[in-house]
């Protein structure tokens, strides 16, 4: 199982004075958090993609690229790319340019997002979002298989082989699909035969346990290998020295996102029960100390039918200048040992 870490590259309000950090400052701690990660032996690390004033992560290609220069073996990803409202070929060209500058670690989650910001930016019609992510993935694979492309489409002019270059250092781009939890995502993801990257920020692991049968049921009768339908999940996660104080150093940043954003979507306000629930073991929040992450995680997995690739989403933990680092130092020297040991034994 590969061990990774998403981040949004929020920038929160510190809880005890209410203040932002500047944005400077927060983007430089985003970038040693990611050569942590590569330092204590984590596999994978992504960066999301929000048009939004509580992140910084409209451009991750470009933070992926500092990153690389960083790093030596992390593999490097967006989380998502919001495919619907970009244009294939450019993202296609910026991944290909990431693949060279890391010497082969570039990879993407593409997905439609689950914020609609991008859409007016952009000029895009909310009314479009599924036309409009079918149409760009069709052409975003195809790019992967030729570098003079013939594609027509509804919503971008037609390419009549136009050279798309650079090509990627690796064969071929790695390409994840992002799901939430609408049944046609999972089946789309299965009969493409691409790798499946599931949401998971709340409920239980086992509720997705159907939608993830669907998509290796899908995958198999378009024929594809069991071994090409692999299975990532996307958690909220934290690890520190204890459970309460990975759950203590979580909950403030957690609580006012989730607050920020439920008010805009009609939702109450979270509380510290609720997120206590999430938190524990029927909760879908892999939040504690090093044992209690990876025991549940291995719980996970075995629920889901197996999964190969994990990714913590942490950037909502407060204090994340003292915390987070450590965090991750937890997560690779600790509690990911525990996890690969078992899977070894499996």
């Amino acid at each position: 199982m590969e061990i990774g870490i998403d981040s949004f590259a929020a920038i929160l309000p510190d809880p005890a004075t209410g203040k932002h950090p500047a944005a400077v400052e927060r983007m430089a701690h985003l970038l040693d958090e990611v050569e942590t990660a590569d330092r204590v032996g984590l596999d994978v690390f992504g960066i999301g993609e929000h048009h939004r004033a509580e992140f910084l992560d409209s451009a991750p290609a470009v933070i992926l690229a500092a990153a690389a220069a960083r790093t030596e073996t992390i593999r490097l990803t967006s989380a998502v790319t919001v495919l619907s409202a970009a244009d294939p070929v450019r993202v296609f060209q910026e991944f290909a340019t990431l693949d060279l500058i890391s010497k082969g670690r570039a990879e993407m989650v593409v997905g439609r997002g689950s914020f609609v910001e991008a859409f007016p930016l952009f000029g895009l019609d909310t009314r479009d979002y599924d036309a409009l992510f079918a149409e760009k993935l069709d052409l975003l694979l195809a790019l992967g298989e030729t570098d003079h492309p013939r594609w027509e489409g509804r919503f971008r002019p037609a390419l009549a082989g136009a050279g798309v270059f650079p090509r990627p250092h690796q064969a071929k781009l790695p390409v994840w699909l992002g799901v939430g939890g609408t049944p046609q995502s999972f089946a789309r993801a299965g009969v493409l035969g691409l790798p499946l990257m599931v949401a998971i920020i709340g409920g239980t692991f086992e509720r997705f346990r159907p939608l993830v049968d669907l998509y290796r049921e899908a995958g198999a009768r378009a024929g594809h290998a069991p071994e090409a339908l692999k299975v990532g999940i996307h958690a909220m996660g934290f690890v520190g020295e204890s459970d309460l104080a990975a759950r203590d150093a979580f909950f403030p940043g957690w609580a006012h996102l989730t607050t920020t954003v439920g008010r805009e979507r009609g939702w109450s306000a979270p509380t510290r029960q609720q997120f206590d629930a999430m938190a524990g073991p029927e909760g879908a929040f892999l939040i504690g100390e090093p044992k209690t992450v990876a025991e549940k995680l291995l719980e996970a997995s075995e629920s889901l039918g197996g999964i190969q690739r994990v990714t913590f989403q942490m950037s909502t933990a407060s204090l994340e200048t003292a915390a987070m680092k450590r965090s991750i130092e937890l997560l690779g020297m600790e509690a990911a040992p525990i996890i690969r040991a078992a899977n070894e034994v499996v």
